[in-house]
């Protein structure tokens, strides 16, 4: 049997996700980013090939994707990360036709066609308002975890708006709604709130068409999937392995480069390495 890999470099944290021959995911790896985007990036690949049980030897092709794809010095191809997050979220659901993706630097939304290719996207601007970064200004005013700011957001009967569309001045506006005395899940559901705002506004410039399909790491803040739905007036589909999407698409890449119709010349480059 062999494997492919994709190897996914954020700005706040890298994935890695191996899988085989039937495209089956095998082994995955998730790290926080370290002072070397190159370090990390070999460290989340190995963590991943122990995660699998293979050796490094097993896998013929390496597929680099995100804000430091470049940094994937092993790999054997860069691929954007519209595109991967694309085919991730396809892979994961067949009929998506929008993708949002919340990460730590930026926001994405993507169209996709029938066939699962990238009919349209748009992105954030240079600003961080509108994406994961905005949170980890929350959760540092706040000293929490950010794991635990959507439930506590959920808690909200009476949310604040927040002005700011700045990520750093958003830290001393939170921190003077709470020496207000406002509640701290009052002020968390209005940075949510700032969030989701920002992130369905850039949505409806590519056309927001069911499926949607909700990727990266804020994925798995609960109320943030819940304001989205509420603003795009639908269900969005999240998947346990919607923080690996990057790294899937970038591993479906190598697949098609090893196994896919034009594969001949990918293998025979991988068995001369």
């Amino acid at each position: 049997m062999k494997y492919v890999a994709g190897v996914d470099v954020g700005s706040t944290q890298t994935k890695a996700i191996i899988i085989d021959e039937n495209k089956a995911i095998v082994g995955r790896a998730l790290l926080d980013m370290e002072t070397s985007m190159v370090t990390v990036a070999q460290d989340a690949f190995r963590a991943a090939l122990d995660n699998a049980g293979i050796a490094e030897g097993d896998v013929v092709w390496v597929a680099g994707t995100g804000y430091g794809r470049y940094k994937v010095t092993f790999g054997r191809e860069q691929v954007t990360e519209i595109s991967c997050h694309a085919r991730g979220a396809v892979s994961l659901f067949p009929t998506t036709r929008t993708v949002i993706d919340i990460g730590g630097q930026d926001t994405k939304a993507i169209r996709v066609g029938a066939d699962g290719k990238v009919e349209d996207f748009t992105m954030n601007d240079k600003c961080a308002a509108g994406t994961g970064r905005f949170l980890g200004a929350a959760s540092y005013a706040l000293e929490m975890p950010l794991a635990e700011l959507g439930p506590l957001a959920m808690k909200s009967s009476n949310p604040v708006r927040i002005t700011t569309t700045c990520t750093v001045f958003a830290e001393s506006e939170i921190i003077s709604h709470l020496a207000k005395g406002i509640p701290s899940e009052d002020v968390l559901m209005g940075v949510h709130q700032a969030i989701a705002s920002r992130c369905v506004s850039l949505a409806r410039r590519v056309g927001i068409e069911p499926e949607v399909t909700f990727t990266g790491g804020v994925s798995r803040n609960v109320a943030m999937v819940r304001l989205i739905e509420e603003l795009i007036g639908m269900r969005i589909n999240v998947s346990q392995d919607a923080h690996f999407c990057g790294a899937l698409g970038a591993a479906l890449f190598s697949h098609d480069r090893m196994f896919g119709a034009a594969a001949q010349p990918a293998l025979a480059m991988a068995e001369e390495a």
